[in-house]
């Protein structure tokens, strides 16, 4: 708020009934007029708005008018598909950028591609990234820099209540821009798991449901990082959350620890959809085989699909949502432009709008229902009690061990 002239006749004509009163607000503006800079001066901006009308950042959206940006990310998702083609309408209409989603079935088809140009001019504007992607990415140096500090939506990241500076374990330092939230969560039919007052599960409970309702519980194949995540969560659940799965994994550690999953899955597969001979591709097929209930439960990375779901009608009103005990495995997804990009400028514009008030709440409230990241929109009744995310060495360990044993 700031006076001008306009207002100072104003308040200087009201008619006061205190006397009194009338000479301390005149006294008060006199002095704030003699002010400098008083008249043309308002408050400091948020860093948001700062940066947004910073020099750097008219010269972004100058460079970005026009270009196209190619968005390589997972495709597997309808509700996520959706919100990215009205992301793209958002886009073009307001900044002149075109964004083409490029469906893949697992971001490492991405960084292959990126490993393979060796640094040449990339086809790759904007990748969806995290875990052991990020950190083989950030090793080689293939990605751009500096996108907090120069993209103005980052200033919203709720920092101070989600675990968003680091990925797997390893620092993003600018590398990549977080812009949503996963934790690791079972939709099962009611009653499948036993009746928990906080809905947790244990590696032994599922067990117990897939004795009683053989053929009709699977996970998907990893690397699919559903499937692969599912096998997290028995690990930690297995070895009463080791310490070591936080940290690189040693040889020793994996001849110790691993041990654990194989012998669980020993038990488990045979009781399984295909007696473990095979799984479903991903998440979605195993949601679908849960909604024409040949299954009893699927794997979810997003603490509201349930809820989406039964506002759909397409599951069980009974439906429950579940957690393993110690915690869901929580991590962000993330953002990250390669150093090679070739619109790298239309590569911001789109991050900075999928961070804003109007892109988060769309993501969150429509029917993907992912969890915002900023903090205007921090919803904390949709999120579950957090268990830290391993480190990104297991997850390549994890994946390569279980398609030597089980993959054939």
């Amino acid at each position: 708020m700031w006076l001008t002239s306009k207002s100072l006749r104003f308040l200087s004509n009201v008619k006061y009934s205190n006397p009194l009163a009338a000479l301390v607000v005149l006294m008060a503006v006199a002095i704030l007029a003699l002010l400098p800079n008083v008249n043309a001066q308002p408050l400091p901006d948020t860093p948001t708005v700062q940066l947004e009308s910073s020099p750097q950042w008219q010269q972004t959206l100058a460079d970005a008018k026009g270009e196209t940006v190619y968005f390589y990310a997972w495709g597997g998702s309808k509700p996520i598909n959706d919100y990215l083609r009205w992301a793209a309408r958002e886009i073009a209409s307001r900044y002149n950028v075109r964004l083409r989603h490029v469906k893949v079935a697992d971001i490492s088809e991405a960084v292959s591609r990126l490993k393979a140009e060796d640094g040449s001019k990339s086809a790759i504007d904007l990748l969806w990234v995290n875990g052991e992607n990020f950190s083989y990415l950030k090793e080689q140096r293939l990605l751009l820099g500096k996108l907090w500090s120069s993209i103005p939506n980052s200033a919203l990241l709720a920092t101070q209540k989600l675990p968003l500076k680091n990925d797997f374990g390893v620092p993003i330092e600018g590398f990549e821009v977080p812009w949503g939230v996963g934790q690791f969560n079972i939709i099962a039919d009611e009653g499948l798991l036993g009746e928990s007052e906080q809905n947790t599960v244990t590696s032994s409970i599922i067990l117990a449901a897939a004795k009683q309702n053989p053929g009709r519980i699977s996970y998907p194949r990893p690397p699919e990082f559903h499937g692969t995540t599912f096998l997290k969560q028995l690990l930690v659940d297995l070895s009463n959350k080791d310490k070591r799965l936080y940290s690189a994994a040693t040889s020793q550690a994996q001849d110790d620890l691993l041990p654990l999953l194989w012998d669980y899955l020993d038990q488990l597969h045979p009781l399984s959809w295909q007696k473990g001979n095979a799984f479903p591709s991903s998440n979605t097929e195993q949601l679908s085989l849960f909604q024409q209930k040949q299954f009893v439960l699927a794997v979810s990375f997003n603490p509201n699909e349930m809820a989406k779901e039964k506002n759909e009608k397409r599951i069980p009103t009974t439906s429950q949502r579940l957690y393993f005990a110690q915690g869901a495995i929580t991590n962000s997804h993330n953002l990250a432009i390669p150093k090679a990009a070739q619109n790298s400028a239309g590569a911001k514009v789109v991050i900075n709008f999928l961070l804003s008030e109007l892109a988060q709440k769309q993501k969150l409230n429509g029917s993907w229902g992912d969890p915002s990241v900023i903090t205007p929109l921090l919803d904390e009744a949709s999120t579950l009690p957090a268990q830290q995310e391993l480190h990104s060495s297991w997850q390549q360990v994890i994946e390569d061990k279980w398609q030597q044993k089980y993959g054939a």
